[in-house]
């Protein structure tokens, strides 16, 4: 765990998008699968169009393979979209592929749950499971069914 800069460290926070932040260490079981989530209901970005802050609540929930992401630094880098703009789409996606790049995980799934502005709430939802394997099959069955229940893949 010597790798974890952050963690136990003053924390200095970043106001640019900076994915250099996340940091991983080992699964100590990665034989298993288990759901590991995080749910941030502080996010922000900004509309690039209008500039005007958006607000959401991600929800984070992956199946972790050999590493796992450290949740100080996951904060950190949420924290690094406030002054980011984007859609909220981009930003959902942006984070999954991040968390992939970093972990591999065998599962990973991004929802955001902006808040209305204008009238309107947007949900995003990003899945992905590595392929040729059965978290590919999962991948594909909840965005099909649009089933988000955790269970799933327990029962499939």
């Amino acid at each position: 765990m010597d790798n974890l800069t952050h963690l136990g460290s003053e924390t200095n926070y970043g106001f640019n998008y900076s994915p250099e932040l996340l940091e991983t260490f080992d699964n100590k079981h990665p034989q298993n699968d288990y759901w590991v989530k995080f749910n941030a209901p502080e996010f922000t970005s900004l509309c690039p169009i209008t500039g005007q802050p958006d607000f959401a609540t991600i929800y984070i929930s992956y199946i972790p393979g050999e590493k796992m992401v450290e949740s100080k630094s996951l904060k950190l880098y949420l924290f690094s979209f406030r002054n980011h703009g984007d859609f909220h789409e981009d930003c959902i996606n942006i984070i999954m592929k991040d968390l992939i790049q970093l972990m591999d995980p065998k599962y990973i799934e991004v929802w955001g749950k902006f808040l209305p502005r204008g009238g309107i709430s947007i949900d995003p939802y990003a899945n992905y499971g590595k392929v040729g394997t059965k978290y590919e099959e999962l991948a594909w069955y909840r965005m099909q069914n649009h089933d988000l229940n955790p269970e799933t893949i327990t029962n499939r």
